[in-house]
């Protein structure tokens, strides 16, 4: 079936398979290879990207899904000028290790910055449950996104 989406701010169109999965669409057709391939059942965050905004996991939402959306990677975020606050703030608060979960914890800080859901650290802890770092202990990354989110 062919699809039309946009990705990263162009548009793309492609044929997917109809079990084709977004992650390996992003991956695989468009070398997009910020989103990892982890649990592949949607509890760890390392395939985050956001479609129209939000955050979902890639690993689980299907190509076709996102047809006529727009798809955001870490590659897309990284050219906005909301990039470079995040990325000085996860530095500045050492909140990244090996780098694994970072892209999928980028994209779903951006996400909720956006919304303005990030008023306290109790929420910040709960909006993130869904991104896994195994490196960092987390309190680094708590501590960028209240920086972020001017909580504290």
């Amino acid at each position: 079936m062919e699809i039309a989406l946009s990705v990263n701010g162009r548009e793309v169109v492609r044929d997917v398979a109809p079990q084709e999965l977004l992650l390996d669409f992003l991956r695989d057709s468009l070398d997009l290879t910020g989103a990892k391939r982890s649990c592949d059942v949607q509890v760890c965050g390392a395939c985050t990207v956001l479609v129209d905004g939000l955050p979902v996991s890639s690993c689980c939402y299907l190509a076709a899904q996102a047809a006529g959306a727009e798809v955001t990677t870490i590659e897309g975020l990284a050219e906005r000028p909301e990039f470079a606050p995040l990325d000085e703030a996860f530095t500045r608060h050492a909140a990244l290790q090996c780098g694994f979960c970072t892209p999928g914890m980028l994209l779903t800080v951006s996400s909720l910055l956006a919304s303005g859901e990030l008023e306290s650290e109790e929420q910040i802890k709960r909006n993130l449950s869904g991104n896994l770092c195994r490196c960092t202990g987390y309190r680094g990354i708590v501590e960028a996104v209240a920086d972020l989110a001017g909580v504290g």
